[in-house]
Order: C-alpha cells, then sequence, then structure tokens
C-alpha cells in the first residue's frame, strides 16, 4: 500500500483536489481510502462515501489535530492494508499555521489557494515548507501576474518542491497529480519506528492543561512574553 498526507489551510480546496486525484487514480484501477482529520466537524466523509470511497473520520476535540494525527496514524494504516488499498490518503486539518503532519519518506502534499494573500505562503510554516508537492489551487480567479508573485513566493519558501496548479472544480492538473502520489513498486506495511519530518509543538503551558483564569500568576510551564518595551520580536 502506499501512503500519502494532504494538508493546507482551511478552504483551500484539499478535499476538492483529493477527489478528482481520485478520479483519475480509477481510471488505472488503482483503489483508494481516505482518513479525514479534522477538530470540531466535518462532513467531507460525506462526499467521498457518494464517490465510492471507503472513508474514516477522526475529530481530535479538544486536541491539537496534528498530535491527534500522529497518535492514530499506525492504526489508520492498518485499516487501509485491511481494507486491501492501494493507496491511502490522509487529509489533515491544517488549522495551524505550525503544524507539521508529515512523516519521512512519505509523500506529503500541501495545499494552499491564491486567494490566502501574497504573504501567506511565509506564515504557514512547515507544513508548506517541508512539503513534497505544493498544491496551488483557485488560480482561475486571478490574473496571471498574481498567479505567477504567488508561485515565486511558494517556490522562495520551499525551492525542493515540486509546484503545480490544480483546478479543484474542473480537475484539470490532477492527472498530473495522481501520477506523482502513486508508485507500483512501494510498499508500505507499517509507520510504527518512522520519524515525523518536522517536530510538533510539545511544551505545556497553564492553558494547554485547563487553566482559564488571565495574569501571569497563572502562568506555568512554557509561556513566552512579548518584549513590548522595545523592538518587535521576530
Amino acid at each position: 500500500m502506499n501512503l500519502a498526507t494532504f494538508s493546507g489551510p482551511p478552504s483551500s480546496g484539499k478535499t476538492s483536489i483529493i477527489l478528482k486525484v481520485i478520479e483519475a487514480l480509477k481510471q488505472r484501477d488503482i483503489t483508494v481510502g481516505v482518513v479525514k482529520f479534522d477538530c470540531l466537524y466535518t462532513d467531507d466523509d460525506i462526499l467521498y462515501e457518494k464517490a465510492g470511497v471507503p472513508v474514516k473520520k477522526g475529530l481530535s476535540g479538544s486536541l491539537c489535530p496534528d498530535h491527534y494525527f500522529v497518535s492514530n496514524i499506525s492504526e489508520v494504516v492498518e485499516w487501509g492494508i485491511d481494507k486491501n488499498l492501494d493507496l491511502l490518503i490522509t487529509e489533515s486539518a491544517g488549522l495551524c499555521n505550525r503544524c507539521s503532519p508529515y512523516i519521512r519518506d512519505i509523500k506529503s502534499i500541501c495545499v494552499i489557494d491564491n486567494l490566502s494573500g501574497i504573504n501567506t505562503p511565509k506564515k504557514i510554516g512547515p507544513m508548506l515548507k517541508s512539503a513534497d508537492i505544493v498544491v496551488i489551487t483557485k488560480g482561475d480567479i486571478v490574473s496571471q501576474a498574481e498567479r505567477e508573485v504567488f508561485t515565486s513566493k511558494v517556490n522562495s519558501v520551499n525551492p525542493r518542491a515540486i509546484t503545480m496548479h490544480i483546478n479543484g472544480l474542473t480537475g484539470q492538473g490532477a492527472f498530473e497529480l495522481s501520477t506523482l502520489i502513486y508508485g507500483e513498486n512501494e510498499d508500505l506495511k507499517t509507520v510504527k519506528g518512522k520519524e515525523l519530518r518536522f517536530p510538533m509543538p510539545s511544551a505545556l503551558c497553564s492553558y494547554c492543561l485547563g487553566e482559564t483564569r488571565i495574569g501571569e500568576a497563572y502562568q506555568m510551564g512554557n509561556v513566552r512574553k512579548m518584549n513590548l518595551g522595545g523592538e518587535d520580536d521576530e
């Protein structure tokens, strides 16, 4: 079984892109399943079910969605193998610009859209910077010049990634992506023992542990204060 991890900011078009990629893979008789990770709510699983795609969803609730992802990915892979899938796709919530749900030696795809702002690539962090493939969506809504400038911003942040433009509505470019995320000679048995590409935030503060009172007296653990009397923090 192959494994590919999709992530990206909310509303960037991850689910639409995955569905178009699956359409292209089905034409090659490749069986695909999806596991959707989110925080509080998602009905994307209904879209996958309507497309005849085996799907599971997991809601992290009050936990960081990426910590939830890593805590469950081993069992998720076992589910995919039990389903005899050729390719398992995981879709991350991508709600934190510090998210880093990628695993070494596992294909990683970041989906980002042209409408998110010209400096968005610099704000996303390891979710974009450590991806193998960066998919840029909603290019049909902006001008050619805007597309080129945005692509340049993406390349400056992650120059080693393959950058692609895909239309989530028409599927233009999805076939090309499908050829990159599935390899016939790959056969993943487990992710146990594999490593993340980038460490996740691991320090705990009092608010992580349930504190609700405001003020320095209630702040414990890993706390970082702004420098309000001098230069701005970088």
